[in-house]
């Protein structure tokens, strides 16, 4: 008797559910023409993303409650993070493809696989209902008029008018990330110069070089979430692969910016990319990109990440810890902001509670963008019958969607209570099980696809397997001591 087949298994082998994939077109290697400054951009709407919950929520409030003991993790994740950045980069910038179509070419059950990991780790907005509650405490303070549910969707509402405003949506979400991190790294500078003591600096200092060590009190769930969200963290990092093609970087050049459908007739866009011979004119162009790429993630997201990161948890240790604070959820960024307050009036309050709101919204604004992009993306290049639509029309759609589902669900996690912490934390959780997953795919796809000249050298090849082994270890070591909680409950 032969056993029918499961929903999974008809997604996942049935090829007339798929769109075929067309081989790769041979073309040459755009120029890079312009100056490094002009085409800037890409890594500093990653940093955008990275400081929303891992700098602002997750990591202070680990130096609240156990002191700068492992700020060292936090300078790690950062730093482990780039070499996946770079990877996720050296694909768009050789084929013009997202990083989700060469995942595709490996094995289409990926394509499923990835809207699955893209709903589970993001579908909780977290982030918008943390950037609505800091909106409310910085207009009228925490406790004042209006429910979570309505701050909430004034964000959205933000977040819509931002993404559907301009004719293309990449440039509007570029310059707002840009101008939102301006605020908060100029924010954060003012307020360590307030705050700072030589003891809090030694305290962070001890914390960079206490390598390996990890407070008893924290599970090895609590520090896979931490290290996951210093930096960007879950499916995040693969957002820069849209960055970079509506950049017109590398071959990204040969594909058509993703279009506002509501500003105008939008066209059907190329699904697949491009590769290039290995000519020395097409190396010496493949080396001009790559460098970019390298300078743009050391300078904006390695850079930048790690010095935010480590003032956000320098500012909980001058102001949090010595008050014995650690805040609930929702109360992180007041409760540091009153006391800023009591050491340098209003103003220090004030500027907090604004690096607060900026950090959170410039987090939800790009995950909208990037969430919406991915599984627009995928469903656009891998099923039948989604190119009867455009790319724009598929991310007007998910895009709505998400926002639409991000106020219902604030609604009903308002009305049983739940706390939007415990969602930051779940999506940190769950995106360490998907970068388990995709750190290893991203390089083993970079050394089948690419020509031999653009495929990873020893250096990237070691650190991306070196960074596979930590999301892996953590994945498992977290699983085991589910299963022992479960076994012990």
């Amino acid at each position: 008797m032969l056993v029918p087949k499961t929903l999974i298994e008809r997604l996942v082998n049935n090829k007339k559910f798929y769109q075929p994939l067309d081989d790769f077109k041979i073309v040459e290697m755009p120029e890079k023409k312009l100056s490094f400054w002009k085409i800037a951009g890409p890594g500093a709407i990653l940093v955008g993303l990275s400081i929303g919950a891992g700098e602002i929520v997750i990591w202070p409030r680990i130096a609240a409650q156990y002191g700068g003991s492992m700020v060292w993790a936090a300078v790690l994740g950062v730093f482990l993070q780039i070499w996946i950045n770079f990877e996720v980069g050296r694909w768009t910038i050789a084929t013009g493809e997202t990083v989700y179509t060469g995942y595709s070419r490996i094995w289409r059950g990926f394509a499923p696989l990835f809207i699955l990991l893209t709903v589970v780790g993001w579908i909780a907005p977290g982030w918008a209902r943390a950037s609505g509650l800091a909106l409310k405490a910085l207009i009228l303070g925490p406790e004042s008029w209006g429910s979570d549910t309505f701050w909430t969707v004034v964000t959205f509402a933000a977040v819509a008018l931002i993404l559907f405003g301009p004719k293309l949506v990449y440039q509007s979400v570029e310059h707002t990330v840009e101008a939102l991190v301006a605020v908060v790294t100029i924010g954060l500078i003012v307020v360590a110069i307030a705050v700072g003591s030589l003891d809090t600096w030694k305290e962070l200092g001890a914390g960079l070089i206490n390598w390996g060590y990890k407070d008893p009190g924290m599970t090895v769930k609590q520090f896979f979430i931490a290290l996951v969200f210093a930096g960007a963290g879950g499916t995040a990092n693969l957002f820069y692969t849209f960055y970079l093609r509506d950049k017109n970087i590398g071959m990204g050049a040969q594909l058509p910016g993703l279009q506002n459908p509501l500003r105008g007739r939008t066209e059907t866009a190329p699904a697949t990319g491009f590769l290039f011979e290995d000519t020395e004119e097409n190396r010496n162009r493949f080396t001009a990109w790559w460098t970019y790429v390298k300078r743009d993630q050391v300078l904006f997201f390695w850079a930048l990440n790690t010095f935010t990161i480590l003032l956000f948890i320098f500012g909980a240790l001058a102001v949090l810890r010595p008050a014995g604070i650690v805040p609930e959820a929702g109360q992180l960024i007041y409760d540091e902001a009153n006391i800023l307050g009591t050491i340098w009036g209003e103003p220090g309050k004030r500027i907090f509670l604004l690096v607060g709101v900026a950090t959170l919204f410039g987090t939800q604004l790009a995950l909208v963008d990037g969430v919406a992009r991915s599984i627009s993306d995928i469903i656009y290049t891998n099923f039948r019958g989604a190119q009867k639509r455009s790319l724009s029309w598929w991310y007007l759609i998910i895009a709505g969607i998400w926002i639409v589902g991000g106020c219902v669900i604030t609604f009903v996690m308002e009305q049983l209570h739940v706390t939007e912490l415990g969602f930051l934390f779940n999506a940190a959780y769950m995106g360490g099980f998907a970068m388990a997953i995709y750190v290893p795919l991203t390089l083993y796809m970079n050394h089948r696809f690419l020509p031999e000249f653009a495929k990873p050298k020893r250096l990237s090849t070691g650190m991306m397997l070196i960074a596979s082994c930590v999301y892996i270890g953590f994945a498992i070591s977290s699983i085991v001591w589910e299963v022992k909680q479960l076994i012990g409950g």
